[in-house]
C-alpha cells in the first residue's frame, strides 16, 4: 500500500432472520410479503440476486454488461440467510462464493468476513453463548468459503469487551465498528489496535459515519457519478500515510430498502475499478499492509443503530419507528425468554445423558445443524436442537421494530415453543405457564393484537401441530396419489408407512413419531 494513497471500502452487511417453522423447516407464507411468498424471496428479487448479477447500465439504459458486487465489495451474510440460499436460491449462494474467491484472486484477502450464526446481541449473552455462537459462524463461513474467516461482524455492531475477548480468542483478527463507538480512533480511517484483559490483541476499524449515513437515509444512491465524486472530494490524510475510506451500510440498502440502490452501487464499483488513484478493496487486505499500532478503547456496551448503547433490544429506550407507538413490550419479552432459556439449559443439564459425554463439547462438535462428525444418542441430539433453538429466540429484530405484534416476535416465539415442545410433557408445561404468565404483561400498540399471551396462542402455537399436517397429507397422497410420495421430499422428515400407520423421523436429530392415520374420501 502506497504511501499517500486513497483505499475504498464499501461493505454490506446482510441478513434475513430464520423463518424457517422449527418444526418442517419449511417457510410460512408471509402475507405482508405479497405477493412474494416471504421477505426472504422478495428481498432476493430485489436485492441479492441483482448484486450477484449486476446489470451494467449505457446512456439509454440498456445493459452493456454484468458485475457481480460481491466480488468488488466488502460483505457478510447472516447463517441463517446463506441456509435459506441453499434450499431456494442456490445460484446466488454460488455468486457470493465466486465474488469472494475473485477477491482472494486480486487482493490476496477476501471480501467475506464471518457472522455468528445467530443475529443476536451478544454483550445480552453469557460468555459461554458468545463463544457458541462465533464458532458456530466460523464453522459455517468455513464450510462455504473455504478459508478461515479474517473478520467478524457484529450483529447490530453491538460490542462490549468480553465480545472482543471472544473473538480475538477465537483467532479473529478484527471487526467493523460505528465511529462513536470507538475512541481514540485512529486518523484517516485506519484500524486501530484493542488489547484485552488477557494481552490478545484485536484491530478495530471505524467505518465513515457521515458518508454511510449518505447511503442509508440521503441521496448518494440517487446518482452513481455524484456519489463517486462525493467519496473522492474527501479530504485525505494529513501525513504521508494511506486514507482508508470506508462505508457500512445493510446490504438489503442495494434495490429493497432504496429502489434500484444495487444499479447505483454496481455503476459505482464499475467507475471505481477503472479509476486511476483509488482503490476498490476490503478490510483483510488493508490490514495486511497498514498495522494497527494505535491503541483503541470501545464504547461498552454500544451498537450502530440506538444511541442508548443496545437498550433497544431490552427496553422503551426511546429508538422506534413511529413516535406515537409504546416499546413497553420490550421489557417482559426480553425477561421471558431469558428466564424461559435458564429453565430450558436447566433441563438439558438434568436431562443430558452421562454416555454422550460433555454436552458443551458435543455442542461444538455438532454445530447448530446437528451435521458435525460426532456420535451421539437421539437424546442427546434431541437436548442439543433444544439448544439451538433457545440462542434462534434472542434473535435481534424481534425487538428492533415498534410492535410485538409483528412478524419478527411471533420468528422467535416459534424457536420458543419448539424449544418447549423438545422437552418431557412435565418440563415443558411449566416453563410454558411461566413464559405465557410474562408476555401477558406485553401489550401490543394494535388493540386487536392483543398481548403477548394472546398472540403466543393464536400466532403461534398452531405452528406446533406441523407435525401432524404432514402426517395428514402423506395419508391423502398415499390414499389419492401413492406415486407422488416416491418423489415427495420434505426438508426436516423423511417417514415409513404400513397400513394406516405413519412413522415420521426428524432428519437432525433422529427421533421418531409413530401415528395413525385413516383417509376418508366422500363423493
Amino acid at each position: 500500500m502506497s504511501s499517500g494513497a486513497r483505499h475504498l471500502v464499501i461493505h454490506g452487511h446482510f441478513y434475513q432472520p430464520p423463518r424457517e417453522d422449527p418444526w418442517l423447516d419449511l417457510v410460512p407464507r408471509e402475507a405482508s410479503a405479497a405477493p412474494d411468498h416471504d421477505w426472504n424471496e422478495r428481498i432476493t428479487r430485489q436485492c441479492y440476486l441483482p448484486l450477484a448479477e449486476g446489470r451494467l447500465l449505457d446512456a439509454a439504459g440498456n445493459i452493456r454488461g454484468t458485475l457481480n458486487a460481491f466480488a468488488w465489495c466488502s460483505f457478510d451474510i447472516g447463517p441463517t440467510l446463506f441456509r435459506w440460499f441453499d434450499s431456494h436460491a442456490p445460484a446466488v449462494g454460488r455468486a457470493i462464493v465466486a465474488g469472494d474467491r475473485e477477491s482472494v484472486g486480486r487482493l490476496g484477502a477476501g471480501n467475506a468476513l464471518a457472522m455468528p450464526y445467530h443475529h443476536i446481541i451478544l454483550p445480552l449473552l453469557s460468555r459461554r453463548d458468545k463463544v457458541t455462537e462465533v464458532r458456530w459462524g466460523i464453522r459455517d463461513f468455513r464450510a462455504r468459503f473455504g478459508r478461515e474467516p479474517d473478520g467478524m461482524w457484529l450483529p447490530e455492531t453491538a460490542v462490549d469487551d468480553e465480545t472482543l475477548s471472544v473473538l480475538a480468542q477465537e483467532k479473529i483478527r478484527f471487526t467493523v465498528l460505528a465511529p462513536n463507538q470507538v475512541a481514540n480512533a485512529p486518523p484517516a480511517g485506519r484500524p486501530g489496535r484493542w488489547t484485552g484483559p488477557d494481552g490478545r490483541k484485536l484491530a478495530i476499524f471505524a467505518y465513515d459515519g457521515a458518508a454511510s449515513h449518505q447511503v442509508a437515509f440521503g441521496p448518494a444512491l440517487d446518482d452513481a457519478a455524484a456519489w463517486e465524486a462525493t467519496l473522492l472530494a474527501a479530504p485525505g490524510a494529513l501525513d504521508e500515510g494511506p486514507t482508508i475510506t470506508a462505508l457500512a451500510t445493510d446490504g438489503e440498502t442495494f434495490g429493497h430498502h432504496h429502489r434500484f440502490g444495487d444499479l447505483a452501487l454496481v455503476a459505482l464499483l464499475d467507475r471505481l475499478r477503472h479509476r486511476q488513484g483509488v482503490q476498490p478493496t476490503n478490510f483483510a487486505a488493508v490490514l495486511r499492509e497498514v498495522a494497527p499500532d494505535h491503541d483503541v478503547h470501545i464504547v461498552s456496551p454500544s451498537s450502530w443503530s440506538c444511541i442508548h448503547g443496545i437498550d433497544r433490544w431490552q427496553r422503551d429506550c426511546g429508538c422506534r419507528f413511529d413516535p406515537a407507538t409504546s416499546q413497553a413490550w420490550r421489557v417482559p419479552l426480553r425477561e421471558a425468554l431469558v428466564a424461559l432459556s435458564g429453565g430450558l439449559s436447566g433441563a438439558v443439564d438434568r436431562l443430558w445423558p452421562a454416555t454422550d459425554g460433555d454436552r458443551w463439547d458435543a455442542q461444538a462438535a455438532a454445530g447448530p445443524l446437528l451435521d458435525g462428525d460426532i456420535s451421539l444418542s437421539v437424546a442427546a441430539r434431541t437436548l442439543l436442537d433444544v439448544e439451538e433453538n433457545t440462542l434462534a429466540m434472542f434473535t435481534s429484530c424481534a425487538w428492533f421494530f415498534d410492535d410485538i405484534g409483528r412478524l419478527e416476535p411471533q420468528i422467535v416465539l416459534r424457536h420458543a415453543a419448539r424449544a418447549l415442545d423438545l422437552l418431557p410433557a412435565l418440563e415443558r408445561d411449566r416453563l410454558q405457564s411461566q413464559l405465557v404468565t410474562t408476555l401477558a404483561s406485553a401489550q401490543s400498540n394494535d388493540p386487536a393484537k392483543g398481548d403477548g399471551a394472546a398472540i403466543w396462542y393464536r400466532d403461534v402455537m398452531p405452528a406446533t401441530i406441523g407435525p401432524a399436517r404432514l402426517v395428514a397429507g402423506l395419508a391423502a397422497l398415499r390414499e389419492l396419489a401413492p406415486d407422488a410420495l416416491d418423489h415427495l421430499r420434505m426438508p426436516a422428515h423423511t417417514w415409513r408407512m404400513h397400513d394406516d400407520d405413519i412413522v415420521l423421523r426428524h432428519a437432525r436429530t433422529g427421533a421418531e413419531s409413530a401415528w395413525q392415520a385413516e383417509c376418508l374420501v366422500y363423493g
